[in-house]
């Protein structure tokens, strides 16, 4: 099953090959929408210089050679040597039957690989803030994508639950207690526990005199210690913490609607055993080298200032590990023991240097061969309307609780406003679908390395490029099926494309398989966006011009109401695909 322009594509390299020789057969025809047809063949431009004839010469003779009989109702040379194709409506009716008769709705199989694919990773006791957002939402949009055009995607969520930290957090749960109410701050409020934390240990660090055993950070330098070294103890407290901080995680991504969970959790801790090991195979080869005290990594072309050389530091001086280390071991066992093909990196685009060194070393190593692709989808800014970073009134990150419930309310008010017919219930429900809705399309609609400013009241409007507004249409296709007590997914009537935004409505719903799969190739969610929003706007001209319930012919209201499910179905799965969750009604 082909969209109109990957089924072109061959024939147009055939009808080059028999115009200019076998030669050009692998030539790129060059197919791109027109305002003045469906298609324009814009080939002969680019290859006339190379076989020596005007542009409108090689357009000529490429249409002379092509045979599109039953395919286009008008193939034309306009301008310089564009080529203008209008399809035949009969094609495209039995191209869309076919879509109809797939359950895929035309999206393709893949070959199948192995996808790590590492994104959201939060910090054990701490507060997930706006910046965790993007990572969460577009890590989620395509290991959603990339399962369903049939890869093996392994959820990788690498969160910080090792390190110094931790022995200052585990005296303080003694402290408090392991079951106080302060404890339950990691569930509720963990920033609050930190800081709580944080006081203690930096108060003691400035008290006079210092040092003795009872001091609160002496007590947690000589925890670290003991985690680091597997007392038993230490590590059930340490277990306690992480639990309770999972407790909240989970909290998150139920609200987000996110497909992480905790068989996802692939923290720091998880690679402590093998750093070591690390370690001593870089050295042995002669990748590693001590230079002052640690053991680094120098690769070619990673300079600083005045061209000296970048280190990846894998040993610290004081015979610690960082996060070079840790992320060594990732890819090492990522290809190793997942047998990944790609593994993708969602995270913030200034981590770009410290993964390229990582990926270096590895493939230095022997870890990283050249068959796998590790791919850093870089993701950018959130800000606020001064278009600084997303911060509270005091400077401090914007907890992403708060501005998920606060898009919730704001998405009651509408609700409220527009449907107080409706149950208490189910205006709650609509709301959480639209204000959590919102949000993430807000966030996946913009290409995941730029930056945007975060306007909760343009997010939340029906109209624009929003995501209420793709439920909305979502909504309204519903409703027409229960008005006349249809199950959407039971109408497969024939197609009749006779009018202008008919054939404009299968011409989108035929490419949603290619968009799919370039969102999954790319890693770009934003293309699928697109994509909708155009669907969207293409329906609702269609419902505007095309009566469906009372045309004037029952073979048409059949076709119309087929076009309707069709657009129902491609929505509902393209909003699936993002996490946007589809209502019935609004």
């Amino acid at each position: 099953m082909v969209s109109p322009l990957v089924a072109l594509a061959p024939q147009v390299q055939s009808a080059i090959a028999a115009a200019l020789g076998d030669d050009y057969r692998e030539a790129d025809p060059v197919l791109r929408p027109s305002q003045f047809a469906d298609v324009q063949v814009n080939a002969a431009l680019a290859l006339a210089k190379r076989v020596g004839m005007p542009p409108r010469e090689v357009a000529s003779r490429i249409v002379a050679a092509l045979d599109l009989d039953g395919v286009c109702d008008s193939v034309e040379v306009s301008g310089p040597g564009f080529i203008n194709l209008t399809f035949s409506s009969s094609w495209l009716a039995a191209l869309l039957s076919d879509v109809d008769a797939d359950a895929r709705l035309g999206v393709p199989l893949q070959a199948r690989q192995v996808i790590p694919i590492d994104y959201s990773a939060p910090n054990v006791a701490k507060e997930m803030h706006v910046g965790h957002l993007r990572t969460t939402v577009v890590g989620d949009a395509l290991a959603r994508t990339l399962e369903h055009l049939g890869h093996r995607v392994v959820r990788q969520n690498h969160i910080g639950d090792w390190g110094t930290p931790f022995g200052m957090l585990i005296e303080h749960l003694l402290e408090v207690g392991e079951d106080s109410e302060e404890a339950g701050l990691l569930v509720t409020d963990p920033n609050t526990f930190y800081q709580g934390a944080r006081a203690k240990f930096d108060a003691a660090e400035q008290a006079e005199p210092a040092g003795s055993a009872g001091d609160f950070n002496v007590r947690a330098r000589a925890r670290v210690v003991a985690l680091q070294g597997g007392d038993a103890e230490t590590l059930r407290l340490w277990t306690k913490l992480v639990g309770l901080s999972k407790n909240y995680f989970n909290r998150i991504y139920s609200l987000l609607g996110v497909t992480l969970s905790d068989e996802d959790l692939a923290g720091e801790s998880m690679y402590n055993d093998a750093l070591a090991g690390i370690c001593e195979e870089l050295e042995a080869k002669g990748i590693a080298t001590v230079s002052d005290g640690a053991l680094c990594v120098f690769l070619d072309g990673y300079t600083g200032r005045e061209g000296k050389p970048v280190p990846l530091i894998i040993r610290k001086s004081d015979g610690g590990y960082g996060y070079g280390t840790t992320d060594l071991a990732t890819i090492k066992y990522r290809v190793q023991t997942l047998g990944a093909h790609r593994a993708l990196y969602v995270v913030g685009a200034p981590q770009g240097l410290h993964l390229n060194m990582v990926w270096d070393t590895a493939r230095k190593a022997g870890w990283l061969p050249d068959d796998v692709t590790p791919v850093h989808v870089q993701i950018g800014n959130v800000l606020g309307e001064d278009r600084k970073i997303l911060k509270t009134r005091s400077g401090k990150p914007l907890r992403l609780i708060v501005l998920l419930e606060e898009a919730v309310d704001k998405a009651r008010a509408v609700i409220d406003a527009s449907r107080p017919d409706l149950h208490e219930d189910v205006r709650a429900h609509i709301a959480h679908q639209i204000g959590i809705g919102a949000v993430k399309y807000a966030d996946l609609s913009v290409a995941h390395d730029s930056e945007y400013v975060f306007d909760l009241d343009r997010m939340v409007s029906l109209t624009g490029n929003t995501g209420p507004y793709l439920q909305y249409v979502v909504a309204r296709v519903s409703s027409i099926f229960r008005q006349v007590g249809l199950e959407a997914s039971t109408q497969h009537a024939a197609v009749l494309l006779d009018e202008t935004h008919e054939r404009d409505l299968a011409k989108l719903l035929l490419g949603f398989g290619d968009v799919v799969a370039a969102v999954g190739d790319e890693y770009e969610p934003h293309r699928l966006c697109g994509y909708l929003f155009e669907l969207a706007q293409a329906f609702s001209a269609f419902y505007e011009n095309c009566p469906v319930l009372k045309a004037e012919r029952d073979e048409v209201r059949e076709s119309r109401l087929t076009l309707c499910a069709l657009v129902l179905r491609t929505m509902t799965q393209g909003l699936d695909l993002l996490g946007v969750e589809s209502p019935e009604q609004m």
